[in-house]
């Protein structure tokens, strides 16, 4: 199979390209929720191999995107990169997937009532899946392959910063699924960069079940704002690393540099640090220290900026933003309360994390910052589906409806009721 070449549609025709795409992921639902676990795990080995043969290609189209992309930030260059490393991490991911456990007709409960009935709650597929996302061609990949794996049918529209890169890689995708007798409309791609098309999913309720947004504030605004389909949310990731009095300095040195410098530009980069007023003198100017000469910018409260003459003054608005840049905004606490106090008034709700040796300060924390992922000791960049074993994730969801943190390939299915009886009837 070729992918399908770009296209610009006139206006009047993206609603219809839209709800034929539609037509055809849903016809694609009984099949792909009927399929075996061996078919799905065989698409997406192809794939997978397929990503690893057509490297070449996927650099060239990646490079057209790079040459096309303009008024980009540093971070979201880097997120629409690809290199070898990075395409072999694409084929690593799809293989991982496929070896995962097939989560469709699992028996989650069964139990038995007096009247002799049998009641089972069974996993089946959740849907029809909307994956509306920026930049990282990776998600692609990810996207299709989570959605392959639970049953669902997806729809892609990715970034048109990175059609050419996500041309590309549909091809291996499409490959996998003629390769394991797989109907075409199980995954598709957008082949448009109008953005009427988003407008175009987001009200196609007879088509599609749910859409996950994975971008920036204004992609995730205008998805909950209009969408009148179920909504993932993924808002922006205002991550913490907060070093208690009681931490380890070694330990917070490593920690803090990674979470912020490992990459700055994804959702699990700290973005805030706080440090406790009994260790600021000893713990904060070395970490300090450390981001400066990894080429981070530090804005700061009053205490830290008489610590450290580096410091600029950080204002209101620092303490609520996702920079996604080598910049980061410190502020030193009195305490465990105050630390949790100002995560709660100005997190995201997504990744936030506690350096410490004390056991009930780390207790506290995880039971009162009210993120979708709490960390003791570790790095806030392992919030990723790859790290908690899921293979890959479509993105970490921070709202409470079915779905919190990495979404997965369990967290894409639901349930139904199996009544098993002998000719019951209700009295």
């Amino acid at each position: 199979m070729t992918p399908a070449p770009v296209r610009k549609e006139p206006e009047s025709d993206i609603r219809v390209l839209m709800r034929d795409m539609g037509m055809r992921a849903r016809a694609a639902a009984g099949p792909l929720a009927r399929a075996t676990p061996e078919q799905k795990s065989k698409a997406l080995a192809v794939a997978s191999m397929r990503v690893i043969a057509d490297a070449p290609a996927i650099l060239r189209a990646n490079a057209l995107d790079l040459a096309e992309a303009k008024d980009l930030s540093d971070a979201m260059f880097d997120r629409l990169k690809l290199d070898q490393k990075r395409v072999d991490g694409i084929a690593k991911g799809l293989r991982e997937v496929a070896a995962l456990p097939d989560p469709i007709g699992e028996i989650m409960a069964e139990w038995p009532r007096p009247n002799g009935m049998r009641i089972a709650r069974v996993r089946v597929p959740l849907g029809v899946v909307g994956v509306i996302y920026e930049s990282r061609p990776n998600v692609t990949a990810d996207a299709a392959a989570l959605c392959l794996k639970a049953g669902n049918p997806v729809i892609l529209r990715g970034g048109s910063d990175s059609m050419h890169s996500s041309q590309a890689l549909y091809a291996c995708l499409r490959a996998g699924l003629e390769a394991a007798g797989l109907p075409e409309g199980a995954i598709q791609l957008v082949p448009t960069r109008d953005r009427a098309a988003v407008g175009e999913m987001l009200t196609m309720v007879e088509f599609i079940d749910v859409v996950v947004p994975r971008g920036g504030r204004s992609l995730v605004d205008r998805v909950q704002r209009e969408s009148r389909v179920p909504v993932f949310a993924h808002l922006e990731g205002i991550c913490h690393t907060y070093v208690h009095s009681a931490a380890d300095l070694d330990m917070a040195r490593k920690v803090t540099l990674n979470a912020k410098m490992r990459r700055t530009g994804i959702c699990g980069a700290t973005e805030t640090l706080l440090v406790d007023h009994a260790v600021a003198k000893t713990h904060l100017v070395p970490i300090l220290d450390d981001l400066a000469k990894a080429g981070c910018e530090l804005r700061g409260d009053a205490a830290t900026q008489a610590l450290d003459k580096r410091v600029v003054a950080a204002t209101e608005q620092d303490w609520r933003t996702e920079y996604l840049d080598a910049i980061i905004s410190v502020r030193v606490v009195d305490g465990v309360d105050q630390a949790i106090e100002h995560i709660n008034t100005y997190g995201s709700h997504h990744t936030d994390c506690i350096v410490t040796a004390d056991a009930k300060a780390a207790e506290q924390f995880i039971g009162e910052v009210d993120s979708a992922i709490v960390l003791h000791n570790a790095s806030t960049q392992f919030a990723d589906g790859g790290e908690f074993g899921f293979g890959a994730e479509i993105g970490i969801s921070t709202g409470r409806l079915h779905a919190r943190g990495p979404v997965g390939v369990e967290q894409l299915t639901t349930y139904k009721y199996v009544v098993r009886g002998t000719g019951q009837t209700r009295p």
